[in-house]
Parts: C-alpha cells; sequence; structure tokens
C-alpha cells in the first residue's frame, strides 16, 4: 500500500495518502474519477460538499425552458461509489491551509493533500431589489424556481441582466436570451414581448470574433437589444425599472439576474484569498501552502469560470498527485484549453474551441451552429454522468 508518513502519528507509523476534496463541482469529481482510477486502492480520498447531487449548468436552462424535469437533471452524491473515494455531505465550517484541515457541520478532517475546488457563491442579495424585484437563474434552487415563473408569464419586456464581474459561463446569458425567444414564439407571445440582454463584456464571446458575430447576428435576426458593456446595479420593485450602470433605465416586466459572485466565505476567512479569489501558480494550480491547490471558479489562473476549465486543472492535479505517488509519467502543465458549447436556439448548438495562455491573449476557435453539434454536447454530458457516476443517463 502507497503510505506517507502522518505527522501526528507516532513513530513509524504511517496511513495512507489522504487527499481531501472540497466541492463536488466539474473539478471535485473530475479529480477524484481520475485519482480513484490510478490509486483508488491506495488512497483515501474525501470529497466534500453541502449539496444532495451534481447539476449540468446547461441542464438549469433546460429545466427553466420546460425541456427537462428537475429530477431528470440532478445526479445524485449518494450515487457516487469508486475505489478509495468517500463522499461526504456537509456544510464546510472553516479551512485551516497550514494544516490541511476543515471543520463541518459532520466533523474535522485532515489530509495530506487538500484540493479546494468550491466554486463561487452567489449573492443576489448584493444587488438592491434583485431578490425583491427579479429573479436570478445561476443557482440551482433560482434557475428550477422560474419553471413555474415564466410557465406562468403572459408576455412583456423582460431583460437578462449580469449585476457583476466575473461570472461564471459567459456564453449563458446570451443563451437565456436565445432560448427565452424560442419560448416565447412556442406559446405564442413573443410579439407581445421585448427581450433585452445587457452584459458587461463589448462582445458576447471576447475570445472569438467569429462566435461573437454570429451571435450579434442572431439577436439581430430575433429582435433582441442588445446593451454591452454595461452592469446592472438595482432594480426598484416597485416601478420595475433597473438601473444600468451609466445611468441608463430599463423597464421590465420580468427580469433575469445573474448574480455578484463571490469566493466562499470559509475561504476567505482562511487566509487563502488576495483579492477576492485564491492565487495558484497558473500552470501546477498550487497554492502558497504546500500542497494545497486550487481549481475552478476560486482560483486565479486567467481563465472563465467554467467547469470545462475546472476540469481541466482538476486533470493536471490528478495527474501531479498520481505522479507524487509513484504512478504514471511526469505530469504535465496546464494548457488552458477548454470547449464550450453555446444554444442558438431552434435546437441548434454552436461550439468555440479557447485557449488562454498566461502573457497571451487568448485564442478561440468557432464551429457555426447545427444539430451535430447538439447531439455533440449531449454526448458530452452523457459521457461525464457515466464517468462520474458510473452510469448511464438519461
Amino acid at each position: 500500500m502507497i503510505t506517507t508518513p502522518n505527522l501526528s502519528a507516532g513513530p513509524g507509523e504511517a496511513h495512507p495518502v489522504r487527499v481531501l476534496v472540497l466541492g463536488a463541482g466539474f473539478g471535485g469529481l473530475e479529480l477524484s474519477t481520475r485519482l480513484s482510477e490510478a490509486a483508488g486502492d491506495d488512497l483515501d480520498i474525501i470529497l466534500i460538499d453541502r449539496g444532495e447531487g451534481f447539476v449540468f449548468g446547461f441542464s438549469k436552462l433546460d429545466v427553466m425552458f420546460g425541456r427537462s424535469l428537475p429530477s431528470a437533471v440532478l445526479h445524485p452524491f449518494r450515487d457516487l461509489a469508486k475505489p478509495g473515494l468517500r463522499f461526504v455531505r456537509a456544510t464546510i465550517r472553516s479551512v485551516d491551509p497550514v494544516a490541511k484541515r476543515v471543520e463541518t457541520d459532520a466533523g474535522s478532517y485532515d489530509a495530506d493533500i487538500m484540493v479546494v475546488a468550491l466554486g463561487a457563491d452567489l449573492d443576489p442579495s448584493a444587488t438592491p431589489g434583485l431578490a425583491e424585484g427579479g429573479h436570478e437563474f445561476y443557482t440551482v434552487a433560482g434557475a428550477f424556481a422560474l419553471r413555474e415563473v415564466l410557465a406562468g408569464f403572459g408576455g412583456g419586456r423582460v431583460i437578462v441582466g449580469v449585476t457583476s464581474t466575473p461570472f461564471k459561463c459567459p456564453p449563458a446569458p446570451s443563451e437565456t436570451a436565445l432560448l427565452l425567444h424560442d419560448f416565447l414564439v412556442e406559446r405564442g407571445i413573443r410579439d407581445a414581448s421585448e427581450i433585452s440582454l445587457v452584459m458587461p463584456l463589448g462582445v458576447p464571446i471576447p475570445p472569438s470574433p467569429a462566435a461573437s458575430e454570429a451571435l450579434l447576428a442572431a439577436f439581430a435576426e430575433r429582435g433582441i437589444h442588445w446593451y454591452p458593456d454595461r452592469l446592472v446595479t438595482r432594480l426598484d420593485p416597485e416601478s420595475k425599472v433597473a438601473m444600468l450602470k451609466d445611468g441608463v433605465e430599463l423597464s421590465y416586466d420580468l427580469f433575469l439576474g445573474v448574480p455578484v459572485h463571490r469566493v466562499p466565505a470559509v475561504l476567505e476567512e482562511s487566509g487563502l484569498t488576495v483579492d477576492g479569489w485564491v492565487p495558484v501558480n497558473p500552470l501546477t494550480l498550487e497554492t502558497a501552502f504546500p500542497d494545497v491547490y486550487a481549481v475552478g471558479d476560486v482560483a486565479s489562473v486567467g481563465t472563465p469560470k467554467a467547469g470545462v476549465f475546472a476540469e481541466g486543472q482538476a486533470a493536471v492535479v490528478a495527474d501531479q498527485i498520481i505522479a507524487r505517488l509513484g504512478r504514471g509519467s511526469a505530469p504535465g502543465t496546464y494548457d488552458g484549453r477548454g470547449t464550450c458549447y453555446i444554444e442558438f436556439g431552434s435546437d441548434l448548438v454552436g461550439r468555440v474551441e479557447v485557449t488562454f495562455l498566461s502573457g497571451s491573449s487568448p485564442v478561440g476557435r468557432f464551429e457555426i451552429p447545427s444539430a451535430a453539434l447538439a447531439a455533440d454536447k449531449g454526448e458530452f454530458g452523457t459521457g461525464r454522468v457515466q464517468r462520474w457516476f458510473d452510469r448511464a443517463w438519461p
């Protein structure tokens, strides 16, 4: 059995290498799976998350617009059963990166190696009026609740608005506006409605001019009003007006908001963060604390906050841990690559492959929307469910 000295053990004592993984999103699931596959019988992998299960970001939109049921897109963590892996459903109360220990409402856990993959917390209350006068669709609960709201919507002025930067999955607001168009058309109320998209970007997908051009053309074709380089700063629930940072006011009947993103409070209190997020070596994802890594939305690595980038970062960390255990070849470094699918409506999906390298401008390659890419996106999801949860989906 592969072992490593236990700093709290007596002379000559040892224990299996314990890897503590905080968060079961793209990063945590991919890391745990790779470690289990490579050395599960010789590892003690503890995966901690407060949630009931995993939901893909694109599945939230499917539920919102009535294309899937909530029960069909939730992948319960109780189904995780891999060699060397223990899942703990708990809320993390504190993180000690020096001791590599966490306190949770289910007890305390320490480890030889800690990987922080807690993602970003979403804070609708940070935007005045959003909780009272609008709806957010970035949390699972918020997106699922919007299913009934949209089903009862009779038409009117709809704003899809971003309230802060950075925000997860930059294509998602554009996708939401386009899918909303289809939804209103199908219900026969598009002519009685107006859709506006407010984003803090000059173009929808900055790394890919071709993707941005295609989205802007789609907005124009569908009569979606585009407000670039702007943020929604507050809502007036009584007058139903959204105030933008530049002073512009937009009236609405339904507001769909991207809420403020923050690093989880337990990480702010831990000493891991600088300027709001966790700094890491962009090539290895190591933090300033020995044997502590950070991947995904919490990490300041220079890529967008999206699951595919967390997955790629997790692969690099897993390879490093596996190499340290004497398994596998020399680990590579993070290449900043990611693939994002973009819903264009009408059952067509585009794809952007983008690379973010430190010190260089990001480069993106766009594939035009097609039914074939829609099928490819479906395989993207089913393949990961099979890999992470060892079951077919749907």
